[in-house]
């Protein structure tokens, strides 16, 4: 699944290389998925689209939004697969849950797995769209600090009790954060996933935020995780810290163990992330 790391990444390459481009013709799938959610018709769509510009991509949390000019927004969100740009019609996939043809004879198609959201909106009337609405500062927001952050950890802790990895991963308490990357984050913070955050010392609030930063900004910086495709097809570059293929602590040498928490599968070091 895109994580915030890889939406920022597409959101740079469409402003690279979409911005500008008038549409010519707009598809929804033609390869049925119960779990990708449309908010219009085959019609609609197709008529809603034809002739917009491509404006300014931006993202939020775990959404990818790209103004189409004039008065629409389309809106991608909690999405996993490939949202890919292609060269040539040749290049079009057979199957594939969105396609857009620009005038100029590219394309851009979306296929998704497991689930995500592919929805076109009157310009603010995304801002209505569940989780979209009322969301949280994100960790690339110049309102995430860490005061914000020690703040948000008491708050939560008041309505729930969480461990640091549902403080990370649920919720939208931190927008943009996957199970992926939360792994990596507390990893590099020292801290199990199970830790409770009613629990964390002022140290180790300080530490979870740099975590949080430091790991994003590096995987930012490479162009999301390596096992994520950006708009070209290629896979980042950055090279998760713990996952299925990790035997070994790059620490301490011990065994990484896994274990299902939380709604997924979570790989740690118990020596390092002492419980």
């Amino acid at each position: 699944m895109f994580e915030l790391p890889e939406y920022i990444t597409l959101a740079k390459q469409i402003n690279t290389t979409l911005y500008g481009k008038t549409i010519h013709e707009g598809s929804l799938g033609n390869s049925p998925h119960k779990f990708v959610w449309y908010n219009r018709t085959l019609q609609e769509f197709a008529a809603l689209t034809k002739g917009k510009t491509v404006g300014k991509a931006y993202t939020k949390g775990r959404w990818l939004f790209i103004p189409l000019i004039p008065d629409y927004v389309l809106v991608f969100g909690e999405c996993g697969g490939k949202i890919v740009f292609h060269s040539t019609l040749n290049d079009v996939p057979p199957k594939y849950h969105l396609l857009i043809i620009f005038d100029d004879g590219t394309a851009l198609s979306a296929m998704t797995q497991m689930w995500g959201a592919m929805e076109l909106y009157a310009q603010g009337d995304e801002l209505k769209r569940q989780y979209i609405r009322g969301m949280r500062p994100t960790p690339v927001d110049p309102e995430f600090t860490n005061q914000y952050f020690s703040n948000l950890i008491d708050e939560s802790n008041k309505t729930e009790k969480r461990s640091v990895k549902g403080l990370l991963t649920q919720d939208q308490l931190i927008p943009g954060l996957g199970n992926s990357i939360a792994q990596d984050i507390m990893y590099n913070a020292k801290l199990h996933p199970r830790h409770p955050i009613g629990d964390l010392r002022g140290e180790e609030k300080k530490r979870l935020f740099d975590s949080i930063q430091k790991t994003l900004k590096e995987a930012i910086s490479m162009g999301g995780r390596d096992d994520e495709y950006d708009l070209y097809g290629k896979k980042g570059g950055y090279k998760r810290i713990l996952s299925k293929e990790t035997e070994r602590c790059m620490t301490c040498g011990g065994k990484v163990e896994k274990m299902q928490y939380l709604g997924g599968s979570t790989y740690y070091c118990p020596k390092c992330q002492s419980e």
